[in-house]
Formats: C-alpha cells, sequence, structure tokens
C-alpha cells in the first residue's frame, strides 16, 4: 500500500522573457531531460501525461503592456488545475514538472478551488532562491509572470492572472511561508510588510532543513493543507547552474533533499511542483541527474510502501489530536474530493518536541556554510502518519536580474 505519486508534465516558458532575440528559454525542456533519467521508473509513479503549453511568441510586447503572454498564461493555467485537481480526485500525489514559475498558477487555482470545495484554507509552502514578488505596487512595470508568480497568486497584478474565475487571492499572505531566498533579496521588505512569513537562506541553514520544515508545518497549522512549490534555483550556482538566473548563497542539494522529505512527510501535503531547470544549461545532463536523485529521495516519504493515504474528513467540527508547543490551533482534516475507492483511516500525531524560536535571525550561521548533515532526514518534532485498516490499491523573463557573465534573461 502507498500513496501513489503522479508526474504531470507542465513544459511552459510562457512566463518568462527571451534569452536573446532569436531564442526562446530552455526550461520547456526540463520535463523531458529529467524523465530521461528514469525519475518516474524510480518513483514508481504513474504517467499523467503532458500538458502542452501555447506557443511560445512575445510579440511586439514591450514594457509597460502588463505581462507578457498573460493570455496565454491564464487559459493554460486554468487546464492545469483541471489537471491537478484530477490527480487528487483520484487520491494520487501530484508532482508537476515545470517549466517556468507561471506554473505555480495552475497550481494555486487548483488549491482555492479545493479550498472551496471543503469549506478550508489550502496554503503554500514556497520554496525559491528569489521571492518573485515585483508587481505594480512595487515596480515601475511588471512583464515576466515567472518572476511575479507569487504577487499573483497573493491577489497582487492584473485580473487576468490573479483573479481567474474571480478567484482573489489563491493563497492569503498569512498562509503562505517562504524559504530558501537570498538574505539580500529585493522584495524581503515588502514580504515582511505584508506578513508574508520567511526564513531565508542563513536562518535556514543556521535552524536546519528538517527543523525548517517542522517549522513550516507550524506556520500552515490553521490550513486543511498546503502546496509545494520548488524552483531549482534555490540551490547554488556551484552545485546548479543551470537555471536562468544563477544568484550566489544557495544551499545544497543534500539541504533540499531533507527539506523536501520534512514537508512531504505529512498528509497535509497535497503536492509538488518544480520549476524552472534550464537544460540548455546542462549538455551532459549531470545537473539533470543530480535533481533526480534529490526528487526521488525527498519524495520518500510519499513514496515509501507502508505510506498509506490519510483519512481525510469532512469539513465540520472534529476533534484533532492537539499539537502541543506551538500555540496555534490544530490541524483539521478536510475532505479533498471524491475517491476512487474508501481511503484507509490514518491518525496523525506530533512526534518528539516542537523546536522553539523562529530561526529568522541569521546571524546564528555562515550563509556559505554547508548545514551540519542529519541523522534523522525528517527532523524532530515532524508529523507521522500511523496506519489504520487497509484498503486495496487502485494502482497497479527570469524570477532575478540575469548573471552579466552568461546569456540571461531580461525580466526588466
Amino acid at each position: 500500500m502507498m500513496r501513489r505519486i503522479a508526474v504531470l508534465d507542465a513544459p511552459t516558458n510562457l512566463g518568462l522573457r527571451p534569452p536573446t532575440s532569436t531564442s526562446v528559454p530552455g526550461c520547456a525542456k526540463a520535463p523531458g531531460a529529467l524523465r530521461d533519467h528514469g525519475l518516474l521508473a524510480r518513483l514508481r509513479a504513474r504517467d499523467a501525461g503532458c500538458l502542452t503549453p501555447p506557443r511560445y511568441d512575445p510579440g511586439d510586447w514591450r514594457p509597460g503592456d502588463g505581462v507578457c503572454h498573460a493570455r496565454e498564461i491564464s487559459g493554460y493555467s486554468v487546464a492545469l488545475a483541471d489537471r491537478i485537481g484530477a490527480i487528487i480526485d483520484r487520491g494520487e500525489f501530484p508532482l508537476v514538472l515545470g517549466g517556468d514559475c507561471s506554473v505555480l498558477l495552475g497550481s494555486a487555482l487548483a488549491m482555492h478551488r479545493l479550498g472551496e470545495a471543503v469549506g478550508g484554507r489550502v496554503g503554500l509552502v514556497f520554496v525559491d532562491g528569489h521571492s518573485d514578488f515585483r508587481h505594480p505596487g512595487n515596480a515601475s512595470y511588471v512583464g515576466a509572470a515567472a518572476g511575479e508568480d507569487l504577487a499573483l497568486v497573493t491577489g497582487r497584478g492584473q485580473a487576468d492572472l490573479a483573479a481567474i474565475e474571480g478567484r482573489r487571492p489563491y493563497f492569503r499572505d498569512i498562509d503562505v511561508v517562504v524559504l530558501g531566498i537570498r538574505a539580500q533579496d529585493e522584495y524581503r521588505l515588502d514580504l515582511q510588510a505584508a506578513g508574508i512569513t520567511t526564513r531565508p537562506v542563513p536562518a535556514l541553514r543556521a535552524e536546519g532543513a528538517a527543523r525548517t520544515a517542522q517549522w513550516a508545518h507550524e506556520q500552515l497549522a490553521d490550513c486543511a493543507g498546503y502546496w509545494v512549490h520548488i524552483d531549482v534555483d534555490v540551490l547554488d550556482p556551484a552545485v546548479m547552474p543551470a537555471v536562468d538566473a544563477p544568484d550566489p548563497g544557495g544551499i545544497a542539494f543534500a539541504e533540499l533533499e531533507i527539506l523536501l522529505a520534512g514537508l512531504v512527510d505529512t498528509p497535509h501535503c497535497l503536492g509538488v511542483e518544480l520549476t524552472v531547470f534550464d537544460p540548455d544549461y546542462d549538455p551532459d545532463g549531470s545537473y539533470a541527474a543530480e535533481i533526480v536523485n534529490t526528487v526521488v529521495a525527498g519524495l520518500a516519504p510519499v513514496a515509501a510502501p507502508g505510506a498509506m493515504p490519510p483519512r481525510l474528513l469532512p469539513a465540520g467540527p472534529v476533534a484533532p489530536a492537539p499539537r502541543p508547543g506551538n500555540g496555534r490551533p490544530p490541524v483539521r482534516d478536510v475532505l479533498l474530493g471524491p475517491a476512487a475507492v474508501p481511503a484507509p483511516a490514518v491518525a496523525v500525531e506530533p512526534i518528539g518536541p516542537a523546536p522553539t524560536g523562529d530561526g529568522d535571525d541569521p546571524s546564528g550561521a555562515d550563509g556559505d556554510r554547508p548545514a551540519e548533515p542529519s541523522s534523522d532526514p525528517s527532523g524532530p518534532g515532524l508529523l507521522r502518519r500511523v496506519a489504520g485498516p487497509e484498503e486495496a490499491d487502485d494502482a497497479a523573463p527570469d524570477e532575478a536580474e540575469p548573471d552579466a557573465t552568461r546569456p540571461g534573461v531580461d525580466i526588466a
């Protein structure tokens, strides 16, 4: 028995500006590059297919025209939300392979629909090297959705992207946790003013990846569940240069693996998306192989034979298990949608002490020093699943300024 992973390709590059006047961003090739390294077989995942994006064509777009490709991104987001919703309705765990960060709009739309259906709220864990929080309120103009995705999904920006289907915002500010941005991120003060919780790289390393995952759980304790966005430029360019905006001061592969494992090791994690890997900068495929190794290890809590789906209760008064030590209301289990077969009963209980302090003070660690290895990748205090009765298995533009030393994506 296991919670089956379903891999969906979303190879869009519509959210980025062209690297040069005669080229297009290469991140649309990422899903194929990752599949070539055996990702699906190693995850024992179902192939949920590929959602083909519209043609990439900026045309005569000019600064001041709003977000480039807005109409195409909006339509693609609706289709992507439909596909993600269908995967969740099957009782599966979606892994969306982007593409650029504009895929977050489709995921966010799916999560808002889900929250509305169950009468609760769904949160977002945003793991990214950049805040992607540029919007008309803090910039002279906008243009690339991939550098504005967090602003858009929190309701900032033009309505054809920030309010699809009249839903605005898709995620409330207090239901977002941002992890892995650089200490001097351009919009860090805007995030703080908005009340969006952040843990930049220095603080993440000071606390450790496992404890940071637990901390993110606690910040979203009022939500019925959460979605995880991962932009691989959260990694340091010394180990992952194959992105459109490499920015020094990132984390290591081992840290991302531990962080991912901690985030998905709870029935409240609804799915993960992976974005911005650019195979054009990976001619021998070595970086794709590293990403696949990290994702496979990080998703082990989901793909493990004993990782059974949770029992999801209808919205309404329930008697959830207490979550001692965090001073926040307990998570309420909700019905996530019709399942093909009844889900087994799974209780969720906290184990270990909750960490003290929020770890946002970066002064306790050198941001360039690798994190201490952890003997327990899941970290202390993480949620665990306690299986109940078994069921029959039904399965057989760029986010930051371009690097001046190499071709980049102009999002200014």
